[in-house]
């Protein structure tokens, strides 16, 4: 008898994937549309409570990792909305997490190293024709970041003279391609670079030699902030300039898994990389760094992220952690692509979701 049982439902499924395989196409198509309708009416940012929003748009590092895009950040205040750094993959996720690209503000950068600008090119483009905004993606960062922005232009030019010949003035008016940089010089160890509709955001220096110039920054809106650390060592400048902020996204380096990784390359002959394993870990801060900054801070959250080395589980995160969460009295969170936090103006709380 549970022979026949089983027989029969062997059967069963048998009819089953025959019938999905001779309606693929079909399937196949209906399911495309589904997706289709769902993402492109997919915004975000429309209907947001009136408040300062912060979302992981990257959290990887220069090491390869295929669930972590490059640095970059989403911050929306009110109606305005930027990007902190723009890492490799940055722009592909913001699409993701239905974001359009076309109504950016601005994008601010922390420095230069190449991971937290290497997006820029695909960013620049969907701000421009997603938009058909008529005038550049403002760059603000602090002095250098015109030979930046110089250099991104002209890669992007003979692209740009393409996207108008084909798609017309509508769509990518020639006016609005590229970027433009909104440089600022940095007399003491904090200024304000950029107030508008209630929002001040403060440049922070930061210690990341022989990285200079290289900044954080605070953003304040309707009573809440929030702070992004950019590349640094433990820094007292951070900890003073981002004094009661409610959430802090700060970078982290595990040092003891880093050097494990560097023995295994010395011991596999990689003696280059082995150095740079070394070499890094002189200008980060550990999670521990990041949580002990956080508690003389204040911060009600802290959020780690540009995680070094590749974390491919969760599982791993106790021990990416260490003996951060002894340092810190908040809520600490290992930061993921696609994590988002509203923080409603006017109150304490603070609101986990995700967007992809």
């Amino acid at each position: 008898m549970f022979k026949k049982i089983l027989l029969g439902l062997a059967g069963l499924l048998a009819l089953g994937l025959a019938a999905i395989f001779a309606f693929q196409k079909p399937i196949g198509g209906w399911l495309f549309e589904r997706a289709v309708q769902q993402n492109v009416s997919l915004d975000s940012i429309a209907g947001l409570e009136d408040g300062l929003h912060i979302g992981l748009c990257g959290t990887g590092s220069p090491m390869a990792n295929p669930d972590r895009a490059g640095p970059c950040n989403i911050v929306v205040a009110g109606d305005q909305v930027f990007v902190v750094d723009i890492g490799e993959g940055g722009g592909r996720n913001l699409s993701l997490m239905g974001v359009n690209a076309g109504n950016l503000d601005a994008v601010f950068l922390t420095h230069f190293h190449s991971d937290h600008i290497d997006g820029m090119g695909p960013l620049m483009l969907n701000h421009w024709v997603r938009g058909s905004n008529t005038a550049p993606l403002p760059v603000y960062g602090p002095v250098g970041v015109q030979a930046i922005v110089d250099g991104f232009n002209a890669a992007y030019a003979t692209d740009n003279t393409y996207r108008t010949a084909h798609h017309g003035e509508a769509v990518a008016p020639s006016s609005g391609g590229g970027a433009e940089a909104r440089a600022f010089e940095m007399e003491g160890e904090s200024a304000v670079v950029f107030e508008r509709a209630g929002l001040r955001v403060t440049a922070f220096t930061v210690p990341h030699d022989p990285v200079d110039p290289a900044v954080g920054y605070r953003f304040d809106y309707q009573g809440r902030s929030i702070c992004i650390s950019g590349d640094t060592m433990k820094s007292a400048n951070l900890e003073r300039t981002c004094e009661g902020v409610d959430l802090l996204v700060h970078e982290a380096l595990q040092m003891e898994m880093v050097t494990q990784l560097q023995d295994a390359l010395t011991a596999n002959g990689a003696e280059n990389t082995a150095k740079i394993m070394f070499d890094i870990r002189d200008y980060h801060a550990s999670p521990q760094d990041a949580a002990e900054s956080a508690q003389i801070a204040g911060a009600k959250m802290l959020v780690l992220s540009h995680l070094v080395p590749p974390l491919p589980s969760a599982y791993l995160y106790p021990a990416f952690l260490g003996d951060a969460p002894d340092h810190f009295d908040g809520d600490l969170i290992v930061g993921e692509d696609g994590m988002f936090f509203s923080l409603p103006a006017g109150g304490e709380a603070i609101e986990q979701t995700r967007l992809m």
